[in-house]
């Protein structure tokens, strides 16, 4: 069964926290919940499925419908492939709606890694068996991702000035964003000259650490008829995995290739017809990546795509993160997928800052990756309509 046309994304909401030192992680839920209803003019007591990751505290689903006075639900989803979550929930929610499962889901993510003081951490071990072969040579997080940039400077000619454009970009559109962690514009000659962090990466090619969260309310069209938001479609899904296969294992692409191909069959359109892209961004290079796989370029000629302005709204050929990003804005529990969702929905409901809102803006996608882009990791692609 196709989701296609089958749920309506009704309400959104953002955390403005960037630094939660008062707010405890139920807290930070809390509001978003109120707030994504708040916004689709919608009851808690309608709520009858709920999607989480599992980083929720307590016992996760439970605790949070504890929490928030959820009483009626009928559907739940912890599913966790890191930061593509978020995409995949909303995903999973259209098809619980399309089967009759539930009628008004809510996804949510929150965190508080910063005010923890926790930042960019070796990737963790998670008893998979693989790391223990993988820790001796110090596999972090970072450097796996300096190793995809490396092998496309390699293979392709990518250039660290071409990965710098994806930080400028992100700085143009953070500008005009009240609550994105760096809002000063930087140059090309600024991110090639901050500090380098793992070869061929500088430290603006790097997303920020930050607390916060986001919400998705998923709904049932014959409920979204009955709202006053403007209506935005899930018109397509796809997810995908990636791993090393036993050492069988080519860097120059991403499980995006597989998802974006899933969702834009599904959808019934082509990347030509996308007027804005959310795609995630916890480096510079993670960009580049998917802009190639999801079939924006060609392969191999990510870097060309991305220079002289072409991810800037008003300037080039297709707005990226007019929020800012996860390289400017905010990267909640080092997961930007949540953000992705509420950044395109904004821009299909013409809700942007004026100075990036996408004119004539009816479709976009909706882009996240999770776990780690030089190994194992997952990629989730949303395609969402204005109707």
């Amino acid at each position: 069964m196709s989701i296609r046309g089958k749920a309506y994304v009704a309400g959104i909401a953002e955390h403005p926290v960037r630094k939660a030192t008062d707010l405890s992680i139920m807290q930070i839920v809390s509001d978003l919940v109120t707030w994504a209803l708040d916004d689709a003019g919608l009851e808690p007591e309608m709520v009858d499925g709920f999607f989480c990751d599992s980083e929720m505290p307590g016992l996760g689903v439970l605790s949070a419908a504890e929490y928030l006075g959820l009483n009626n639900l009928v559907h739940m989803d912890n599913t966790d492939p890191g930061g593509s979550a978020y995409p995949m929930h909303v995903s999973h929610a259209a098809q619980a709606i399309a089967t009759g499962k539930c009628k008004v889901a809510v996804a949510v993510l929150a965190g508080r890694p910063r005010a923890a003081g926790k930042g960019a951490d070796p990737v963790p071990d998670f008893g998979i068996p693989e790391l223990a072969f993988e820790h001796p040579y110090s596999s972090m997080v970072l450097n796996q991702y300096a190793m995809v940039a490396m092998r496309h400077m390699h293979e392709f000619g990518l250039t660290s000035e071409q990965l710098a454009w994806v930080k400028v970009a992100a700085s143009h559109h953070a500008q005009h964003n009240e609550h994105a962690m760096l809002r000063d514009l930087v140059t090309v000659e600024d991110v090639v000259n901050s500090p380098m962090i793992s070869d061929p990466l500088h430290r603006l090619d790097c997303c920020v650490v930050s607390d916060g969260g986001g919400a998705v309310v998923v709904v049932a069209p014959e409920i979204a008829k009955t709202l006053k938001r403007p209506p935005v479609v899930v018109r397509g899904a796809g997810e995908a995995v990636k791993h090393l296969d036993g050492g069988r294992v080519d860097l120059t692409y991403s499980a995006a290739r597989k998802s974006g191909q899933v969702a834009f069959e599904e959808a019934g359109v082509t990347p030509a017809d996308i007027k804005y892209a959310s795609i995630y961004d916890s480096f510079t290079i993670t960009v580049v990546q998917q802009l190639e796989d999801l079939g924006f370029c060609e392969p191999g000629k990510g870097g060309a795509f991305v220079a002289d302005g072409n991810l800037i709204a008003g300037v080039g050929k297709l707005p990226v993160n007019t929020d800012g990003g996860g390289l400017c804005s905010n990267h909640p529990n080092n997961r930007g997928g949540m953000t992705k969702v509420l950044e395109a929905v904004r821009q299909l409901r013409g809700e942007a800052h004026p100075k990036v809102q996408v004119p004539n803006c009816d479709l976009a996608v909706a882009q996240a990756m999770g776990g780690w882009l030089g190994s194992r990791h997952a990629s989730g692609t949303l395609i969402l309509e204005r109707e």
